[in-house]
């Protein structure tokens, strides 16, 4: 939906993501849609278009690219029930539910020609959605933060990465030529990825994708003069800034905000999202966090001694296994619903969520808006503890839309 912020400055759209719907093909995913999306209209929306934070997976994208009809129908659906499309989640190109993800959401990272191709398919099938909609609303793809650190061996790797982010880029120009629509590619850090800390991604960007070298190459290619080339690699290229994942990794929220803008690097998406927090990794805490550990998907941990030393681990289960001390703060990457603040209260002293650094995020962009785009992504409902869901999925999902709201200075009575 789209959401007016302070007088004189450019309103926000907020959504959720649908990859906390299951469904790899087409099929499943417009059955999705069409049970989810209007029943969370009428609980948060009811009187105003409601977008869409569409996730569509490598398998499903050509139902829609290859076959107008179905395109047109797509399309139907969305006008009939006063829905837009505005961001895509490009970040799972494979299976996303159902069995063990891990690693492999990174997969093919950016390295990989089929990457480059899925991502530009998207941003196709995105302008074409976006076609008929008000000007001034904007396209965004978010994508995984150039491949999984594990895999990433050398600078060429890098290099290779940055060049595939670039060639997309040009593709992301000439749908601005021809179609007028403006869509950026917004790469997301995620802990134990070559992007992983606000640092980390502002020095990738430096280095490999607004370096002078990128800049001329990139002009040579779009046949943008210098200034042109370096104006649209920065409108095209950005990041998705997911607050679960800055928390996780210790970095300030309201600093962040200011070091990419400082950079000049656009923060496309702001995904609203929380994970888990450990103020001390006491035996009776890590005990508790034990009920986390799944074998879906990958929950990368930091901690932080009271002398400042970090470590990492890839995943829950392999934190949980090495020796701990007592005055380590953990956070782990496990998105909670944003709102599980208040179902944990029998909880307190053992864990909590990092539900404080988003509400610092959302304050700031109701006070000086950094972002067009606001997506609440809470994917892990199918292996979060019960305790901390309702019975429904729908009531669920409006809830967080309801806290979102709130925290952005438009509150929403809560659905029932």
């Amino acid at each position: 939906m789209r959401i007016g912020l302070k007088a004189g400055l450019a309103p926000c759209d907020l959504t959720y993501c649908t990859n906390i719907h299951p469904g790899e093909t087409w099929p499943d995913i417009d059955t999705a849609l069409r049970t989810y999306l209007p029943r969370v209209k009428s609980l948060v929306a009811v009187k105003q278009p409601f977008g869409v934070g569409l996730r569509m997976s490598a398998t499903a994208l050509p139902a829609l690219l290859d076959d107008e009809a179905t395109l047109t129908a797509f399309r139907g659906f969305l006008r009939d029930n006063g829905l837009y499309v505005f961001t895509i989640n490009g970040f799972p190109y494979g299976n996303f539910h159902g069995s063990r993800v891990k690693e492999s959401v990174y997969h093919p990272d950016w390295r990989h020609p089929a990457r480059l191709a899925y991502t530009d398919g998207l941003a196709r099938l995105l302008a074409a959605l976006l076609a008929g909609e008000p000007e001034e609303i904007e396209g965004s793809i978010s994508t995984v933060p150039g491949g999984f650190a594990p895999d990433i061996r050398s600078d060429g790797d890098r290099a290779e990465i940055a060049a595939a982010i670039l060639r997309h880029a040009a593709t992301l120009v000439e749908l601005h030529r021809r179609c007028g629509r403006v869509i950026t590619l917004a790469i997301e850090p995620e802990p134990c990825c070559l992007l992983d800390t606000a640092a980390s991604t502002i020095a990738f960007f430096r280095d490999h994708l607004f370096s002078p070298a990128s800049i001329r190459d990139f002009g040579g290619v779009t046949g943008l003069s210098k200034a042109a080339a370096e104006e649209g690699l920065r409108r095209h290229i950005g990041i998705c800034l997911d607050a679960c994942h800055m928390a996780v990794e210790f970095d300030e929220p309201i600093a962040a905000v200011a070091s990419f803008t400082g950079a000049g690097i656009r923060i496309a998406k702001l995904q609203a999202s929380a994970g888990l927090r450990l103020p001390e990794a006491t035996p009776e805490a890590r005990a508790a966090l034990a009920a986390f550990a799944d074998d879906i998907y990958l929950h990368q941990v930091v901690t932080r001694d009271r002398a400042g030393r970090m470590r990492r681990f890839i995943d829950l289960d392999q934190a949980l296994a090495a020796p701990s001390r007592d005055d380590e703060e953990w956070r782990v990457h496990f998105h909670v619903p944003v709102f599980a603040e208040d179902m944990l209260a029998g909880h307190r002293g053992t864990f909590t969520t990092t539900s404080a650094e988003l509400a610092a995020l959302l304050q700031r962009q109701r006070q000086q808006p950094f972002t067009r785009h606001v997506e609440i992504e809470t994917y892990t409902w199918d292996v979060v503890p019960a305790t901390l869901r309702g019975s429904d999925i729908v009531h669920d999902i409006a809830r967080e839309i309801t806290w979102v709201l709130r925290h952005l200075g438009h509150p929403l009575s809560a659905p029932r």
